[in-house]
């Protein structure tokens, strides 16, 4: 007959107990060179029928997506690699900051973040406006090429992501960065820093 008890299934929203949180670390805090501040977030892209993961860093002052890797798992691992390929290229930062979700919640991501001696710093819970700035690159990538294609497999969503990242730094101008590209932007602050 279907009959079921009622009763109160598990609590899923609860972090297991391995999991550690930080504080926001950029409250009032005036960003004004690279590698200051990186931050990191997963998005989704729809592939015909499934799902792919997209994992991005980004530098905050010069707008620039200093790594990403697109996955069919939301492994932490996948962010660890993605952040180790963003250092091999670029030095580390001295602040990263996440959201609280597990993959940088959990230990792998925590333990490489300090054996790097990287602060660490996490959104407020329910707070997407800690992390804007990848927002925005989420709502860009998304609008601007991923809706526009109907992708049917993960090497059709990597080239349309790969041209639109590098569309992201080296065409599109920012107004926080007086109208230039992120990489003109990385450029101009690498000049600046040599000169003083």
């Amino acid at each position: 007959m279907g009959l079921q008890a009622i009763e109160k299934g598990p609590n899923k929203s609860k972090k297991p107990p391995e999991t550690r949180m930080f504080p926001c670390l950029l409250k009032n805090l005036p960003i004004t060179r690279l590698n200051q501040v990186w931050c990191s977030n997963i998005t989704y892209i729809p592939v015909e029928n499934v799902f792919l993961y997209l994992v991005a860093i980004m530098d905050w002052a010069a707008r620039k997506v200093s790594a990403g890797r697109l996955s069919n798992t939301l492994d932490a691992g996948v962010c660890i690699e993605t952040l180790e390929k963003a250092i091999a290229k670029y030095g580390k930062p001295e602040i990263k900051n996440t959201d609280q979700g597990c993959q940088y919640t959990g230990s792998g991501w925590i333990m490489t973040l300090t054996k790097t001696d990287i602060k660490i710093s996490m959104d407020g819970r329910g707070r997407y406006r800690d992390n804007i700035f990848i927002g925005r690159l989420w709502r860009s990538l998304k609008q601007e090429a991923v809706y526009l294609h109907k992708i049917t497999d993960g090497f059709q969503a990597k080239r349309i992501i790969d041209d639109r990242i590098g569309f992201y730094n080296s065409e599109r101008p920012h107004t926080a960065l007086d109208k230039q590209t992120p990489d003109i932007g990385c450029y101009t602050q690498a000049k600046i820093r040599k000169a003083a």
